[in-house]
């Protein structure tokens, strides 16, 4: 127990469960014995340790050994309270600890966690014992901070309620509380900037903190505390706690809201008023409003839903012990039915709290939802989005979360997860977007570690076992590259980065995902060349000179439009086949359709900002070639309608392969959107649009001559795509040759050129 203080004791408490309960029913029962003699021992072993501490000098140290036995007796006590019910009177001296360190803090506490769970079954408890504990927990609620003040309020609940009954005790101690909390709220609206408040924070603080625990562990509009008066205290509680949520000083108004919290566990009903929706609600949604006020609304919705579950474990266990004698009645729905009507109020909200940058903020967001699905207060469907994109946090153990809910909810529903994958998709590139610290860098899709894995792998890996979902997906995923989707450049690198990084298992999937990749090329590329032909400028004059290699039919041209287009794309056969002269024919095309470039500049930052979709869809291809060692031709022969099996073979996948779109990453770093357009930027896009024309004239290969030789038009094909995607040649294609110097320039004419190679 002292080595998992910082992991947690949950294994701990499964295992005595697990013990315990396996021999409930028999005759024999070592289990119990055994915890018998550890609870009787550690308790001993105390007794003895304060002997020698009484003989030694260092009186009143609390090491961390005694801790330790004391937080075991906590754990055994929490699972089986019998345990300790002999030796509760052992216990209670040691509530008057003088506190000093953070271990004499921890004593404390864990000694009132105990009492709380053993003193309701002691049988006939002594008076004087009752009351001294009653006292010494009333002076550390009055002296002690936060936490020692909630388990004491928690542990004086459980002595009152179920045994003591002493309520005017408690009744005059939450007064006195009370009544501090009307004289400083009367005091503020009298004057916000009075000196007197600012001596009286502390005061101010502890009473909105301890109201609301008081108030979450008594029903003070119980006859036995008020007595005949028709006041209603837990209106007057809420009034107060709001008034202080508007305080102008964050701390105050923090405190207050963790009072509220305390206040709506014992009257849930409370979250349902319009004002407190209202405050709820615009903290959680308001950009600006501060990380530690979201994080105590979510907390409070948390410890309501966890007090709510423990609430119904324990009606279910009565239930249990009596169900032989009763007939079914309505067991706890009313509570589920309310905590499940708040949650509705609240989840839209928590929800959008996973897009915040601050983790602790989704940490406790995730918490909030994981509980309500649990519980099965809502619908799944709706929180599927949201948790594939929570499992794309930096964080694994919050990863690891989404994704564990996922599984469960896939299990329980199937084809919820698939029905919204790509709204999911989408929602994780918010995230990732809220997430990146750095504007100016792209959002990328993958992890940025030795494994490059899909940010969306684990979404990626629960859809891939069903084929019509899986190509669903992909297709899905493909069509946002479609010139009409109108997506988000930087969306469609996030999306191309996943695609290059889902771990495909079969060859069907890459195979499939290219197959599609050509379709939308050369719908989306007709289309994108159309545009930006038809945004160029008609009956220009122009005074060109015709290069020595050209025919003179363009000499006194009338420079329309369609001729100086005729010119740019004119087959090179015409030409001589000099290397020299691939640079100045090259230029040539460019300075012919830069003279049609219209005044305004729009359509040229429309085609350099959707083509990014179709260079990326080239990229991936390319990449995907690379990656699993596809030969054109088994590109082209592959076919979706094919039996799967003929595509079953597993991927031989090469290492040290990455998709680095370069092209995409300089203009979305360059900002080209939205920045001024040069001549340079202009002269760019132009060759760009020249390359494509000449990709897209060639798109299809040729079957492959008979000597073996690579077409003409293959050869035309990949230096285009080559010089598209910014040098690099493609690899396993005829483009890796001298030639390249140009820049793959060389629109390569007749076969001549191959065959002198």
């Amino acid at each position: 127990v002292a080595a998992c203080r910082d992991t947690g004791y949950d294994w701990f408490e499964q295992l005595l469960q697990n013990l315990l309960k396996s021999e409930e029913d028999a005759s024999y029962k070592p289990v119990k014995k055994a915890c018998t003699q550890l609870v009787d021992n550690l308790v001993e072993h105390i007794l003895k340790y304060e002997e020698s501490l009484s003989d030694s000098d260092n009186k009143g140290v609390n090491s961390s050994r005694l801790v330790a036995c004391i937080t075991t007796l906590f754990l055994f006590s929490k699972i089986r309270p019998q345990l300790m019910v002999k030796h509760a009177m052992t216990m209670q001296p040691y509530l008057t600890t003088k506190c000093s360190t953070q271990n004499d803090f921890m004593v404390i506490c864990n000694v009132a966690k105990i009492l709380e769970l053993v003193v309701p079954l002691m049988e006939h408890p002594s008076e004087t014992f009752l009351a001294t504990i009653e006292e010494d927990l009333m002076k550390l609620i009055i002296k002690y901070g936060m936490t020692v003040v909630q388990h004491c309020v928690s542990c004086l609940g459980a002595v009152v309620n179920k045994v003591t009954q002493n309520y005017k005790f408690v009744w005059a101690c939450f007064n006195r509380y009370y009544g501090a909390l009307s004289k400083l709220k009367s005091q503020h609206q009298e004057d916000p900037n009075s000196t007197i408040l600012t001596a009286n924070k502390p005061a101010l603080l502890r009473s909105l903190f301890t109201v609301g625990a008081l108030c979450r562990h008594f029903d003070f509009d119980h006859e036995d505390f008020k007595g005949n008066s028709k006041v209603n205290i837990k209106d007057k509680v809420l009034e107060l706690l709001m008034y202080f949520t508007k305080h102008s000083d964050e701390e105050v108004q923090t405190k207050a809201i963790i009072g509220l919290g305390f206040a709506f566990i014992q009257h849930p009903s409370l979250m349902f008023e319009q004002e407190v929706k209202t405050l709820y609600n615009s903290i959680l949604s308001d950009k600006n409003c501060s990380v530690n006020l979201k994080i105590q609304v979510l907390k409070n919705l948390q410890t309501y839903l966890q007090e709510e579950d423990t609430r119904m474990q324990q009606a279910d266990r009565d239930w249990k012990k009596v169900a032989k004698q009763e007939d079914l009645k309505e067991m706890g729905d009313i509570s589920s039915g309310m905590s499940s009507s708040i949650m509705q109020l609240y989840l839209k909200q928590v929800l959008e709290a996973f897009f915040h940058t601050q983790s602790s903020v989704r940490h406790f967001a995730l918490n909030v939802i994981a509980l309500t699905l649990n519980q099965g207060l809502i619908h799944p469907v709706q929180c599927v989005p949201y948790l594939i994109a929570m499992g794309t946090d930096p964080e694994p153990s919050m990863r690891n979360k989404a994704d564990q809910q996922l599984v469960e909810i896939d299990k329980k529903y199937a084809g919820f997860i698939h029905m919204k994958a790509v709204a999911g998709m989408k929602m994780s590139y918010q995230v990732q977007q809220a997430i990146n610290t750095c504007p100016k860098d792209p959002v990328r899709g993958f992890r940025h570690d030795e494994s490059s894995s899909a940010l969306c792998s684990h979404l990626y890996s629960m859809i891939r076992g069903n084929r019509q979902h899986r190509r669903a997906f992909l297709i899905s995923l493909l069509n946002l590259f479609d010139d009409t989707a109108k997506t988000e450049v930087n969306m469609l690198l996030y999306i191309a980065d996943n695609l290059a990084c889902f771990p495909y298992q079969t060859q069907e999937e890459p195979l499939f995902i290219m197959h599609h990749i050509d379709i939308t090329l050369s719908v989306s590329g007709s289309n994108l060349l159309q545009s930006f032909k038809e945004s160029m400028v008609k009956d220009k004059k122009k005074e060109r000179k015709p290069s020595s290699d050209e025919e003179t039919e363009s000499d006194s041209n009338s420079g329309s439009e369609s001729e100086s287009e005729e010119e740019a794309s004119k087959p090179r056969r015409l030409r001589k086949r000099a290397d020299s002269d691939s640079d100045s024919d090259e230029e040539n095309d460019i300075n012919a359709v830069m003279k049609c470039l219209p005044e305004n500049s729009a359509p040229l930052i429309e085609f350099a900002n959707v083509s990014q979709g179709i260079l990326l869809l080239l990229m991936l291809k390319q990449h995907l070639k690379n990656l699993c060692g596809f030969s054109d031709s088994k590109i082209q022969k592959y076919s979706p309608s094919e039996s799967a099996k003929v595509y079953d073979k597993a991927i031989n996948r090469k290492t040290g392969v990455h998709f680095h779109p370069k092209q995409t990453l300089d203009f979305l770093r360059s900002d080209m959107a939205n920045s001024k357009i040069t001549e340079e930027v202009k002269r760019s896009i132009v060759k760009q649009y020249l390359d494509f024309k000449l990709l897209m004239e060639h798109l299809d290969p040729d079957e492959e001559e008979e000597d073996g030789e690579v077409s003409a038009s293959t050869n035309a094909r990949n230096k285009a795509i080559t010089s598209l995607l910014g040098g690099g040649s493609p690899k396993n294609n005829a483009a890796e040759t001298e030639d390249d110097e140009s820049d793959g320039e060389d629109r390569g004419g007749g076969t001549s050129g191959v065959r002198r190679r």
